[in-house]
């Protein structure tokens, strides 16, 4: 024991513990590293996030906050400790019967804040159950089923697994739920090598910056702790994309630093060393420049360029045109124009980066593997390949469990970092991004500024829309090509509109990278066009409802693109879902107004409508996606799943798929996901489209193998198929025929029968003026926010949310839900609260997402209008259910008070600000 130890004995589930740790060593940090007990999550090492949840005797407390020397002589229980036999206690089942774990890295600290709860409360109520679990945050699931869950502990038991055929529909738990309930699944943080190394990351203070890099070896020879000092010139291919062109990025920053939190050092060594450095004896020289923050200033720069190669300082130009807009808007009875503008927005999932890289052996030599959160295992291998210059063969990628993408973790981050040190020096490396290396670093929601008219006749049929968009890219490519070519084809909303003109720059900047979330710019573009849907409406004195129903795009009628949609084009039942929740608002909203204009009140309701549509997959590009599913000799099914599980579904959605078209239970699927030397590539998990393609993918490899048992035991195309443990049977039409599994050939994995499925969505490729078939299917919804403003404070509160979705086939209504509520929970903080400025909200604290307070209650209506193309009709949903949230929450702003906010999010002040400006509520200096 030396000076900075001593014994601190406490008990932790149950088991009495001695350990000689530091005793301001963070409680988190002992449970997790000292014994292994990595359930209890760590999102911000600051208290915000509430993923350390763990209790002190019958107390909740922020582990992360608590120095062990509290802990001494106490009771702590971590979420291990809620089922010490290995069956989930009550409130984990109802966890798992409500499908209220997604991405699961928020679970823990959940599961133990309600524990409290229950504890003193066995019965709470909804009010109750919100206290308790206030200071956990959660990204993906909207709360409302955490809080479900919560109150209907003693609601039943599990799930009933579905029978043979009966998968798709089916409320199936979760497959990958008790892993997530017990601790027990591993995320970037929760695994590594022994005698691994760590990083320290020198990152630019500055959002552009020339440096210069000092003596690295009298650095290193004043630090003997630091194994290294990776630079630009230690990167065998400096550059890096998710496009073949242009390879923009740098590893590690050569020269010039582009925007704030750029890599340009890599410190390599043993953790607590490199933190002990000061920074004033970092081994660089910074030169600060002139940096072009937004896109007016880089547009405006004559010959300043952030890239040499962008001589305009634009990374990609989007076009549509359909129809002659000028002389469409000119006819029109009623034009309505608007030019609004959205600000950054962070992914902000609870999980920051984190993995290691190792340097392994096999036959042919040496292999890198990276272990890490991500939600593109192939793409991450063609990158780290590229970057060290090695076959494919040599890099093999094992996603961990992730906790939280939205798109944020479809770029490759600490990766390149990890695999550039592991290579080079041979040893293994580990690293994890603070919150403020995560937020600083990574990419987000691309800043908008759109200008666009839309047109309507005296019937209040549309007939024209223009749109101009600028979105901010940032220093560097990521998805903003993607951005600028989505935007335009859904510029006419879900709408029969025949004159369309969509005209849109990605522009770098010296700013954070804008890169993909959740809807990739559309989220941005239809808060102005509903909005103008709305002045239309009231132009032709038409209720907003009934406007958009007699607009909506129906089977036979053609997009912006020229693509005659034909089927499963749902919006209209959305709508007449959504009819009668519209009625009762609008009356509760009159009702309470008149109420509140006799009392004097400053409290106005409201009720605001708006609809969406979104292109499943990626646009026009390739999109394929592979699946291989076998039985094997233990009679069992195995479903090799390439199709990343981010907290969407994919662990339980495809086995379903799969298994209904074997012929078999679902109970009998076993998966290996991701692993690129075990599965093949089925994709990126983004855009909304793993249920579409690669729930096709996994649908035509069971149909493939199902043949192949057919075969095999000889029996006809209507067999039933069943296994009785390591024996097939078939039943073809009373004839039973049984294969004894293990008398069959096997290959390495005991697989005696596989099944391959492929399958690619047919598309056009766009024209100069954006005509074609970018997609081979499309979500469409809509939802209502009834709202309460105070005219005052600027404050909104929201009342109720009631969303529609066409979701082709809803393969699991529950996980179809969840997401549902996680996308209106995003697009809550999208409209009134969150904004991301470098520098000044890089962490949880500044940066403000929705807690369970936030979220009201929410209606939610499937619309199964099967496409025919899906796999059993099912189309994505994960995007869609975020799009309509914001404008209708602002179009209910706005007919509660009578004022729009022309910058988002709607905070209390600009709010405030609008208001006073035509002279409503009380003034901002008031």
């Amino acid at each position: 024991m030396d000076d900075l130890t001593r014994a601190i004995c406490f008990t932790v589930n149950g088991r009495a513990i001695t350990l000689c740790v530091d005793p301001l060593k963070r409680l988190s940090d002992v449970l997790r590293d000292e014994l292994q007990l990595t359930g209890t999550k760590i999102g911000c090492h600051a208290g915000d996030c509430g993923a350390c949840t763990v209790l002190m005797g019958e107390r909740q407390v922020c582990a992360c906050l608590v120095p062990v020397a509290q802990a001494a002589d106490q009771r702590v229980t971590t979420v291990e400790g809620l089922a010490p036999e290995g069956r989930l206690n009550d409130l984990q089942r109802s966890f798992l019967r409500h499908g209220a774990a997604q991405c699961g890295i928020c679970t823990p600290g959940m599961l133990m804040a309600a524990t409290e709860l229950l504890q003193r409360n066995s019965r709470p109520s909804e009010a109750q159950a919100h206290a308790p679990i206030g200071g956990v945050l959660c990204r993906c699931t909207g709360y409302r089923q955490i809080v479900a869950a919560i109150l209907d502990v003693e609601g039943g038991g599990e799930i009933a697994a579905p029978a043979a055929g009966k998968a798709v529909g089916s409320r199936l738990a979760r497959l990958d739920g008790p892993e997530k309930l017990t601790g027990k699944a591993k995320y970037g943080a929760d695994e590594w090598p022994a005698a691994a190394l760590s990083l320290r990351i020198v990152r630019s203070p500055h959002p552009r910056a020339r440096f210069l890099v000092g003596d690295l070896l009298a650095f290193r020879a004043k630090y003997p702790a630091v194994v290294d000092v990776l630079s630009s010139q230690d990167v065998p291919q400096n550059s890096f994309a998710v496009f073949p062109d242009p390879k923009d990025q740098p590893v590690l920053a050569e020269r010039e630093a582009r925007f704030r939190g750029e890599a340009v050092l890599c410190l390599v060594g043993d953790s607590e060393a490199l933190a002990a450095i000061p920074d004033a004896d970092l081994p660089i020289e910074w030169h600060p420049k002139l940096a072009l923050e937004e896109p007016e200033q880089a547009l405006a720069a004559s010959g300043d360029l952030v890239h040499d190669f962008a001589p305009d300082n634009v990374l990609c130009r989007g076009r549509l045109v359909k129809g002659n807009v000028e002389s469409a808007l000119q006819a029109c009875t009623h034009v309505a124009e608007a030019e609004g503008r959205s600000q950054y927005i962070e992914h902000a999932y609870i999980e920051p980066e984190a993995g290691y890289a190792e340097v392994c052996c096999d036959e042919e030599g040496e292999r890198l593997r990276i272990f890490s959160s991500t939600q593109t295992p192939y793409m991450d291998r063609e990158e780290i390949a590229r970057i060290l210059k090695l076959p494919l063969n040599r890099v093999h990628i094992v996603p961990s469990a992730m906790g939280g993408g939205f798109g944020g973790k479809l770029d490759i981050a600490i990766q390149p970092l990890l695999a550039v040190a592991a290579w080079k020096l041979k040893r293994p490396v580990r690293h994890i991004y603070s919150r403020f290396e995560s937020m600083i670093s990574t990419t987000k929601r691309h800043p908008s500024r759109l200008r666009v008219r839309m047109g309507c006749d005296a019937d209040g049929y549309l007939t024209a829309v223009d749109l101009a968009a600028d979105f901010n890219t940032g220093a560097y490519a990521s998805w903003g090509s993607t951005v600028a070519n989505r935007v335009p084809v859904h510029a006419s909303g879900p709408y029969a509109v025949p004159n369309v003109r969509a005209l849109t720059r990605a522009v770098y900047t010296h700013n954070a990278i804008g890169g993909a979330f959740r809807g990739f710019g559309l989220p941005q573009t239809v808060v102005v066009t509903e909005a103008l849907v709305d002045e239309l409406a009231a132009a032709v004195q038409m209720d907003p409802l009934e406007f958009r129903y007699r607009n909506a795009i129906r089977a036979g009628q053609s997009t912006a693109t020229g693509q005659c949609l034909m089927a499963s084009v749902g919006l209209a039942e959305c709508l007449d879902a959504l009819r009668p929740a519209w009625k009762l608002a609008l009356a509760a909203r009159d009702s309470f107004n008149r109420g509140a204009l006799a009392a004097h009140s400053a409290l106005r309701r409201g009720a605001g409508i708006a609809c969406m549509w979104y292109g499943i997959g990626n646009t026009v590009i390739a999109n394929p996606s592979n699946m291989v599913g076998s039985l094997r000799n233990t009679g069992r099914l195995y479903l090799y799943n390439g199709a990343q599980e981010i907290g969407q579904g994919t662990a339980t959605i495809l086995p379903q798929i799969f298994a209904d078209a074997v012929g078999l239970p679902v109970a009998l699927v076993d998966q290996v996901m991701g692993d690129t030397d075990l599965t093949a590539d089925a994709g990126k998990s983004s855009a909304s489209r793993q249920t579409f393609v690669s729930g096709n993918a996994a649908k035509f490899a069971g149909e493939e193998l199902r043949r192949t048992l057919l075969k095999l035991a000889g029996a006809s195309r209507h067999a039933r198929l069943s296994l009785e443990g390591a024996v097939l049977v078939t039943n073809d039409n009373g004839h039973e025929l049984r294969v004894a599994l293990n008398a069959l050939p096997a290959d390495e994995h005991g697989d005696v029968a596989r099944g391959q499925g492929y399958f690619n969505p047919p598309t056009v490729p766009l024209d100069a003026n954006g005509q074609g078939v970018p997609y081979a299917t499309y979500g469409f919804g809509a939802q209502i926010a009834e709202v309460e403003v105070d005219a005052d404070l600027g404050t909104v509160r929201l009342i109720r949310i009631h969303a529609a979705h066409d979701v082709g086939r809803a393969i699991n209504p529950t996980l179809v839900e969840g997401q549902i509520y996680g996308g209106i929970a995003q697009g809550i903080g999208f409209a009134l609260m969150e904004e991301y400025v470098s520098g000044r909200t890089d962490n949880l604290h500044d940066y403000l997402i929705p807690t369970v307070g936030d979220i009201p209650p929410i209606s939610v209506h499937l619309i199964e209008d099967r496409d025919p193309l899906g796999p059993f009709g099912a189309k994505g949903v994960g995007e869609p259910a975020l799009i309509p949230t914001a404008p209708a929450i602002l179009n209910a702003v706005y007919d509660a008070v009578h004022v729009r906010v022309a910058t988002i999010p709607a905070t209390p002040a600009r709010l405030r600000a609008a208001l006073a400006e035509h002279g409503l509520g009380r003034k901002p200096s008031q």
